[in-house]
């Protein structure tokens, strides 16, 4: 079991750079990639930014450029630096651990962009 916490969200300003961290209950990055999702109101949950095993990225066409998703493995934490935010950023953040089929989601942190 693999329980996921995000902090980090909250109301932000259009251009804003907050970083979202998702705390990890134990050691999983090297057995499990590990990402981040978005689901907006109506809207479908989606990839924002993935990360595998080995290091190597993945990012949605909506955000490549404006966030990174990263990695602590000292800390079992996964962050995703957001930068340049839009008001269409405006979603519940989710992190997800996932090996095969199985995966872990966390219960979701809310940002929203607005001034």
């Amino acid at each position: 079991q693999v329980q996921l916490v995000e902090s980090g969200g909250g109301l932000v300003q259009p251009g804003g750079s907050p970083r979202l961290s998702c705390a990890a209950s134990r050691n999983i990055f090297s057995t499990f990639a590990v990402g981040w999702y978005r689901q907006a109101p109506g809207k479908q949950r989606e990839l924002v930014a993935t990360i595998a095993i080995g290091g190597s990225t993945n990012y949605a066409d909506s955000v490549k450029g404006r966030f990174t998703i990263s990695r602590d493995a000292a800390k079992n934490t996964v962050y995703l630096q957001m930068n340049s935010l839009k008001p269409d950023d405006t979603a519940v953040y989710y992190c997800n651990a996932k090996r095969g089929l199985l995966g872990y989601w966390g219960q979701g942190t809310q940002v929203t962009v607005s001034s």
